[in-house]
């Protein structure tokens, strides 16, 4: 222990390994904290770390908004070499710091131990007998097993590979808990339970992640320009931000979609992303939410955004569209006063994801963050095929994988420059994004995925099939020739 500072253990849920570091590097810049990490062979996988913090609150603030972390507890005694060593260090520990920690072994306060185990099951009778192994604590208080005023945590990591268990724990660690995570929140907000959802509802963890990574704040300005049913913006509400939002898609922002809950003929008629919003006490948050299309800007050019959140459509299960404008119009199409539906055609990711960091890189504020997800192959990966601009740079790359072939990177980005010159500055390699949708399904077909991943590939080899034959979808779903007038 170097100074002022303590030990502490951050004991981690095992999902979204990947997101973790960045989850944390951001929420110490959030609380303005420091944070130290002891081991010199630090793995970010493993299911606890062992830092050091400067004070419990400074423990209970990086808490208090991570998605990742189960709790934190002050590191007591802990030792890779058996369990002697360990409980030696312990009573060496208690000896040292005795004055220190008297308060917490008072006669009138409650105590309660809860033993944890990493790769190995533990019967009741078991952790009973672990607890009773460190009957030299000199504790004078009574066991509250519901609200002890003074928690204590014993952990035995016994591995990461559930088939190689080995006969003894490699790490045994002991401290006074500080504070839980905020995984609370995650089932708050979950997508069972809120009121209006879609077909690519972001998961709820997911969407708080990429909150925090973002930077959000209470007060900052965050918008999702590809909002669909606002679960991003449901996420940066609750950490206090105003939320503006925006989609193509009028029948979603309206809530007049099709109903993705089994059972469901008929949308509510207050089924809409302010209700989602209403819902968790956030109404006051909401800005507003527009029907627009990306690739034609509508935002004034001084408009100014403290975070950008968003998941943009793949062509995947969410079509990528844009509005498409003709130049000339056929007089026997449409009258002036009929009713106009504009056609759209195909959004390429590559200038999809070229008009997003475009349209960070001029209306982000200096130091904000943009947040999004970036769909690949397995096989074609590489941190070159990343988008890339000079006003902007990467901050963290998470991987999330969806299948055996393919997965999806949540992407950080941070405006570091706004300087007019560096506004083009956009690189990414087009050749391995633009058939994107086409690779995934011909990959789908070669690696034989799920019954229904099959399913969907040949219906998608189907549907190219019949348009290279001229039929046409028609209203009931079916492909058909289209019909000949009699004159023809």
């Amino acid at each position: 222990m170097s100074g002022s500072w303590k030990k502490y253990v951050l004991w981690f849920a095992q999902e979204h390994v990947d997101f973790r570091q960045a989850e944390i590097t951001s929420l110490l810049r959030i609380c303005n904290i420091q944070m130290k990490t002891c081991s010199p062979n630090h793995n970010p996988e493993r299911p606890f770390w062992i830092v050091e913090l400067q004070n419990d609150e400074a423990a209970q603030k990086l808490a208090s908004r991570s998605m990742s972390l189960r709790c934190i507890f002050e590191l007591w005694a802990h030792s890779a070499l058996g369990l002697h060593a360990f409980h030696q260090q312990l009573r060496d520990h208690i000896a040292f710091n005795r004055a220190l920690l008297e308060q917490h072994f008072q006669a009138d306060k409650t105590f309660k131990v809860t033993v944890e185990t990493y790769n190995k099951h533990f019967s009741q009778r078991e952790k009973v007998e672990k607890i009773e192994t460190m009957n030299y604590l000199p504790i004078e208080g009574q066991v509250d097993l519901r609200n002890p005023d003074v928690p204590f945590l014993y952990v035995e990591f016994w591995g990461m590979d559930p088939m190689d268990v080995p006969d003894q724990p490699y790490d045994v660690l002991f401290g006074r808990w500080i504070a839980d995570g905020s995984r609370d929140m995650i089932n708050e907000i979950s997508l069972k339970k809120r009121k209006f959802i879609g077909n690519t509802s972001m998961d709820p963890q997911l969407s708080l992640l990429m909150a925090n990574q973002a930077l959000v704040q209470k007060g900052d300005l965050v918008l999702d320009p590809f909002a669909g049913s606002g679960s991003l913006l449901v996420a940066a509400a609750k950490f206090g931000a105003y939320v503006i939002g925006a989609d193509i898609d009028y029948m979603i922002v309206h809530g007049k979609s099709k109903p993705t809950r089994v059972n469901q003929k008929v949308r509510e008629k207050d089924e809409s992303i302010y209700a989602n919003l209403q819902q968790y006490g956030c109404g006051g948050q909401f800005v507003d939410v527009l029907i627009a299309d990306f690739s034609r800007s509508i935002w004034t050019n001084n408009i100014v955004f403290d975070s950008i959140i968003t998941d943009p459509p793949y062509g995947i299960r969410e079509a990528t569209e844009r509005i498409e404008f003709k130049t000339k119009r056929k007089t026997t199409v449409m009258t002036e006063d009929a009713i106009h539906y504009p056609s759209t055609s195909p959004y390429q990711l590559c200038q999809m994801y070229r008009d997003l960091l475009q349209f960070s890189a001029q209306h982000l504020k200096l130091g904000g963050r943009l947040v999004a997800w970036f769909p690949t192959l397995k096989k074609d990966y590489s941190a070159d095929l990343l988008p890339r601009h000079k006003c902007l740079v990467l901050v963290a790359d998470s991987e999330q994988p969806l299948s055996g072939y393919s997965s999806r990177r949540l992407l950080t980005y941070e405006k570091v420059s706004d300087g007019e010159n560096s506004l083009d500055a956009f690189e990414m390699p087009g050749a391995l994004v633009e058939n994107y949708r086409e690779r995934y399904f011909t990959q789908l077909l070669e690696d034989n995925g799920t019954r229904k991943d099959r399913r969907l590939a040949l219906r998608e080899v189907g549907r190219r099939e019949a348009m290279e034959r001229g039929k046409e979808q028609q209203p009931d779903g079916k492909w058909r020739f289209p019909e000949r007038k009699p004159d023809e």
